[in-house]
């Protein structure tokens, strides 16, 4: 929502997403007031639904209070995409215990600091505070569930904001365009197809009332987690988070429709003519998500690939034949459907992206036709897991992590994810290559550039 926010970009935090592997099998969350601890981490689920879940950590006296809803571009419509960023920004809004446009003040009058971020998955808030201020989130968090102001005006007023922020954000980034034509090609009937900040003439037709009744909808209790970690006392939160929502009814039930997208019967291609210094290609494969064993040998795969100057890509494509500007791989694998494995170059001046593309296919290849040395499979497993541990380190990332599992399925399964990187075999990560880094489940994007037009 602020300048730094995450907001609708679908980004990629390297260092979280080694941590999000693996779900061979589904678990069964906590009933209603059950308490669960596991090392450090409590979770209660309150009767009207809300989950808490807390972290203690007393290596310096900071907390983080973050508030999770399970509502993100998936849950919105043809003709309304960007409903879900669109109530991000309006949630900053006020209230009318607190004023308008005060929550962040009263955050950084505390010497804390706050911001939120929408994906196609969930929405998040948050602050960080010194653990003996964490009440105020309790207080305001629990006042802005329920007792928004959205009036007419500040709505059309943000609505202006965000479309100026989809100009610059992305209409003014011509990678970023195809890498958003590549997503809703490459997706027919899911709504992953379109981008989290939304269409922009569908963000121009969104009325008050379409965005009040989604506040209605999705941010109640029953379909939010609260996670709190920091210099706490467990049973002391928890108690006064209950004291703060327990009085706000349930919501609708959330629904959980399966939504399936239809097998892809061959390459799709599409070219976006954009004003540009130099061309770009991208290509996107269907591949499983988090939930399936084979995300294991696609995360190595992607690290073999890509993970620095002596990965493949960066080696062959930059440093010896010197084709590339940029070049990578990338795994998103992080939702609750299947998405997408990409290769991705631009081309350095004077060269072909016709030659970029090959260039990246040729490196599956070899892949394909023999597997990857042992050393490079294991130097790949020990930058993933060393990056999962000095993550550790951090409790806002400690918290992104849980609450990014928890809204996949279960914060839980984070505590496999070592496990299954280290069990990644040289013959996994060609098996994965073979199976799902195949023509007929490729997407292929193609900047050309065009000449900036002058200023009349």
């Amino acid at each position: 929502m602020k300048s730094g926010s995450r907001g609708n970009f679908p980004y990629k935090l390297i260092a979280l997403k080694i941590l999000f592997v693996l779900f061979l099998f589904p678990l069964t969350i906590s009933a209603q007031s059950e308490s669960t601890r596991t090392g450090t981490i409590k979770e209660e689920v309150l009767p009207n639904g809300l989950k808490v879940i807390v972290i203690e950590d007393h290596n310096a006296p900071v907390a983080t209070f973050q508030i999770w809803y399970r509502v993100g571009s998936r849950n919105e419509y043809i003709g309304k995409t960007g409903l879900s960023h669109l109530l991000e920004h309006m949630m900053f809004k006020g209230t009318r215990k607190y004023g308008t446009k005060s929550f962040s003040k009263i955050v950084q009058r505390a010497g804390g600091v706050d911001n939120a971020f929408t994906t196609k998955e969930y929405t998040a808030y948050y602050q960080k505070l010194a653990s003996d201020r964490i009440d105020l989130s309790i207080e305001l968090e629990s006042d802005r569930m329920q007792n928004l102001i959205m009036n007419e005006r500040e709505t059309l007023a943000e609505r202006n904001v965000v479309m100026e922020e989809r100009r610059m954000r992305y209409e003014d980034d011509p990678q970023r365009l195809v890498y958003e034509e590549v997503v809703a090609a490459a997706f027919k009937n899911h709504p992953y197809r379109w981008p989290v900040i939304g269409w922009m003439p569908d963000i121009g037709g969104i009325t008050r009332d379409e965005l009040w009744d989604y506040y209605r909808t999705y941010y109640t209790p029953n379909n939010a987690v609260v996670i709190v970690a920091g210099n706490v006392k467990a049973e002391i939160i928890i108690e006064k988070i209950n004291n703060a929502f327990s009085h706000i009814p349930r919501g609708p039930e959330p629904t959980n429709t399966k939504i399936s997208e239809p097998s892809q019967r061959g390459e799709r291609r599409i070219y976006v003519k954009k004003e540009a210094e130099l061309p770009y290609v991208i290509a996107a494969y269907k591949v499983p998500n988090i939930l399936d064993k084979d995300s294991y040998a696609l995360e190595v795969m992607e690290s073999v690939l890509s993970g620095g100057k002596s990965a493949r890509i960066y080696k062959s494509l930059i440093y010896e034949k010197q084709l590339c500007q940029s070049a990578g791989a990338g795994y998103e694998g992080l939702y609750r459907d299947p998405f997408l494995f990409y290769l991705y170059g631009t081309a350095a001046p004077g060269k072909s992206i016709e030659d970029v593309e090959q260039a990246l296919y040729a490196e599956v290849e070899k892949i394909k036709q023999k597997p990857p040395s042992e050393r490079e499979v294991q130097k790949a497993k020990n930058q993933l897991e060393a990056a999962f541990i000095m993550g550790q380190d951090s409790i806002s990332f400690q918290v992104r992590v849980i609450g990014m599992f928890e809204m996949i399925e279960s914060w839980r399964l984070k505590d496999l994810y070592i496990e299954g990187i280290r069990k990644v075999t040289p013959e996994d990560v060609q098996a994965v290559a073979r199976k799902y880094l195949v023509e007929d489940q490729r997407t292929v994007g193609i900047l050309i550039p065009i000449k900036v037009r002058s200023e009349k």
